[in-house]
């Protein structure tokens, strides 16, 4: 592929990600600006009572909540522009620090989640769609599609009642062992606490593209070229190995790249049922208690992130199958 080419391609999807980050940052200001919940005493809590109006007052002044809607906002966008995200209300911390603390948590969880459910729904896709109509094939079926239409914290509560609460093999919470300090928790005590939320996503994340595996694979085996190489004697395993795998794969690394976006909203949910102190956590709380900056930051940081997965999958797509044209 030439230089120019994926130059062009990196130029505008740099231009649409500029356009989609304006966007997200408007809408997610206004959207949280226009919340019901007063973000004073979302801050102050149960001492909200203990206060005098002179208080509120010097609080509300403390994090411009005195300003109109507007004026935050473009006070904001100067600091974004300077490279400054804000201060976090709740965490009283710059909104970069933050994310970066709360995204290094869920990344662990993300990449494991991301990476068995990417090799575990190709791998039953094949398996489904070499023996289609088999009792192995509807076995895979059912599976994919009762996940597929399971609520994150349903299956992650399934999963906390059997193995952490009933089996007793695994943590009911958090992300390490509660009363150690950070500098003593041990990787296996880190993997240990990871393990669970991670398979919550990793399980849903394969139905996905086990079933568009398994339709694609079928499509290939009925073909003629197929049925030609059949009737010349070619095995199943040399027909996926030789004609399947290479018309399977693309289509998988789209559905892998832009499963991203699914699996960061699961990580929310998952987060909320295992008390894992990742960015999905951080999520609900700026929500709860009106954190604008951290909130908007999340998102702007939420949309860089998930872009930037389908613009890999989109430019790893082309690179792989020169047939298709950069757009």
């Amino acid at each position: 592929m030439p230089l120019t080419a994926i130059a062009t391609f990196l130029v505008r999807k740099l231009i649409r990600l500029i356009l989609l980050l304006v966007a997200v940052s408007i809408f997610s200001f206004v959207l949280v600006s226009l919340s019901p919940v007063d973000p004073v005493s979302a801050y102050v809590g149960a001492d909200m009572l203990q206060i005098s109006p002179e208080q509120r007052d010097l609080i509300a002044q403390r994090w411009g909540l005195d300003e109109p809607m507007t004026t935050r906002f473009v006070l904001w966008l100067r600091q974004l522009a300077s490279g400054n995200l804000g201060m976090s209300m709740i965490f009283n911390q710059p909104v970069a620090t933050v994310i970066a603390n709360r995204f290094q948590a869920s990344l662990q969880m993300l990449a494991i989640a991301w990476l068995i459910s990417g090799l575990l729904g190709l791998t039953l896709g094949i398996l489904a769609g070499a023996k289609a109509g088999s009792w192995g094939d509807r076995l895979i079926r059912f599976y994919a599609y009762t996940l597929a239409s399971s609520p994150t914290f349903w299956v992650g509560l399934l999963l906390l009642i059997g193995f952490a609460v009933t089996l007793k093999v695994a943590p009911i919470c958090c992300a390490a062992p509660p009363g150690v300090l950070a500098a003593d928790v041990t990787l296996w005590q880190r993997i240990h606490h990871l393990l669970l939320p991670a398979i919550t996503l990793s399980i849903i994340g394969v139905a996905n593209i086990a079933l568009h595996t398994r339709q694609k694979l079928i499509e290939v085996l009925q073909s003629d070229y197929v049925l030609f190489a059949r009737a010349q004697g070619e095995s199943l395993v040399g027909v996926i190995r030789h004609h399947g795998l290479r018309n399977i794969i693309l289509p998988a690394i789209t559905l892998q790249f832009a499963s991203l976006s699914e699996l960061f909203g699961g990580s929310v949910l998952a987060e909320q049922v295992f008390a894992y102190p990742g960015l999905g956590q951080a999520t609900v709380e700026a929500a709860l208690r009106s954190d604008v900056p951290l909130l908007v930051g999340i998102v702007f940081f939420s949309a860089l992130f998930v872009y930037t997965g389908n613009a890999i999958a989109d430019l790893t797509y082309q690179i792989i199958d020169p047939r298709i044209r950069l757009s």
